[in-house]
């Protein structure tokens, strides 16, 4: 059984920072891939930001290209992402997900709410 724990989310006014952070837990031999996903009110959940464990490669939607960076940290199972110049249009509930294997579903964390307002 894998455990994923997500935090980090919290009230930022526009252009301001924030890191979310997810760990993973429990029966992991390797760990494939971590992502970022988020979902706002009457909206699909989208794949923000994501991270091949091997090799560290990332993906970015369009939209956060140049503002948010994901990281990780093998030892630790765990991964970030490091959000600068918010925008409103940021606020969401934000999920990660973790994947032991490619074909995967993954485990979701339970999610962290942005809300970016001033």
């Amino acid at each position: 059984q894998v455990h994923v724990v997500d935090s980090g989310g919290g009230l930022v006014q526009p252009g301001g920072s924030l890191r979310l952070s997810c760990r993973a837990s429990g029966s992991i031999f390797s760990i494939y891939f971590m992502g970022w996903y988020r979902q706002a009110p009457g909206k699909q959940r989208e794949l923000v930001a994501s991270i091949f464990f091997s090799g560290g490669s990332t993906n970015y939607v369009d939209s956060v290209k140049g503002r948010f960076t994901i990281s990780r940290d093998n030892a630790k199972n765990t991964v970030y992402l490091q959000m600068n110049s918010l925008e409103p249009e940021d606020t969401a509930m934000y999920y990660c997900n973790v994947r032991l294997r490619a074909a995967s579903s993954g485990y979701w964390g339970q999610g962290t709410q942005v809300t970016v307002s001033s």
